[in-house]
């Protein structure tokens, strides 16, 4: 009847061992004490580590490191984008509340090409090479007006602009006569057009110069004319200098045989008495070679007999 109406019954008080009973009915109360002690240092020690890890978990979450040649702005979901830009190192934040974002402020190069018209209506192709860095006291600006990919927005399109305008008040030859001047001009224009964006540019220079197949074979036929024109010169002034030397050369023959006869009517008997002696010499020279020829002298007894010169034929035996 009572476990029916739902009482409880009262369990039956346990009766202590007796002492010959097996073991397994008898407790040991060192040992339970024991074991008590040990789960309450486990779980301790479980609630330890719970609170380190959670501890070293919120540190971790609040550290954030500036890698060098970046800078940071701190953007939090009450202010937004904050002014203060944060240099290199680590630093510390609200977790879930704040979040950085690095910018990298090194110099960057960018090769833009562009094909455009020059003042006489060439068609040229030219490239630029820009070296440039964001402003690093406007870097919460930027990041508000242009995002992280500023330079994706901003220098393809200022540099098409100033290079098309640039190029346009140029002929063709001109910019590769006058190309240092028109860098210059590009980098000064460049340069104040990307400081309204809050941008540095270190260096600006034409890479790449490349002309229309028909003007390039336009400077090439001009070349060979007026390398065809300098070698024409070279033979008129060569063939001027030549003919002044045969004048000169005549003048000087001129000249020479005029003494020459002058000499003559003056001592006809002298020259004429030289030339007898030089022709004697070279005939004595030709006859002390010669075999079979035999000089004998006349008027040797005071008679008026001529030289004679005998061919005497070889002895045979």
């Amino acid at each position: 009847a009572d476990a029916i109406a739902g009482r409880q019954q009262p369990s039956p008080a346990r009766t202590p061992a007796a002492p010959g009973a097996p073991s397994r009915f008898r407790r040991s109360p060192p040992l339970a004490g024991w074991a008590m002690a040990m789960s309450r240092a486990l779980n301790r020690l479980a609630g330890i580590s719970t609170g380190v890890g959670i501890v070293g978990a919120a540190l971790g979450a609040s550290l954030y490191t500036v890698e060098g040649g970046h800078r940071a702005v701190m953007w939090d979901r009450i202010n937004g984008v904050g002014e203060v830009v944060i240099d290199e190192g680590t630093h510390l934040r609200i977790p879930m509340f704040q979040y950085p974002i690095t910018f990298d402020v090194r110099l960057k190069p960018r090769v833009i090409a562009t094909r455009t018209g020059t003042k006489d209506l060439q068609q040229v192709t030219i490239s630029l090479r820009v070296l440039a860095r964001p402003q690093v006291d406007k870097l919460p600006s930027i990041y508000r007006s242009l995002g992280e990919d500023y330079y994706d927005r901003v220098l393809p399109s200022i540099c098409n602009e100033v290079l098309k305008a640039t190029v346009a008040n140029y002929d063709a030859e001109q910019l590769l006569t006058l190309r240092e001047r028109v860098s210059r001009q590009i980098r000064e224009a460049l340069s104040e057009r990307a400081d309204d964006f809050n941008l540095v540019l270190e260096d600006v220079s034409i890479t790449h110069l490349a002309f229309g197949r028909e003007f390039t074979k336009a400077i090439e036929s001009k070349q060979v004319a007026q390398q065809d024109a300098e070698r024409s010169k070279f033979v008129v002034a060569k063939a001027e200098q030549e003919k002044r030397a045969e004048i000169i050369r005549a003048e000087g023959e001129a000249l020479a045989a005029d003494l020459i006869n002058k000499a003559l009517g003056e001592n006809r008997e002298a020259v004429i008495a030289v030339k007898r002696i030089e022709a004697a010499k070279e005939i004595a020279a030709t006859l002390a070679v010669s075999r079979n020829v035999t000089y004998l002298p006349g008027g040797a007894s005071g008679g008026s007999s001529p030289n004679l010169l005998l061919s005497v034929g070889g002895a045979r035996h």
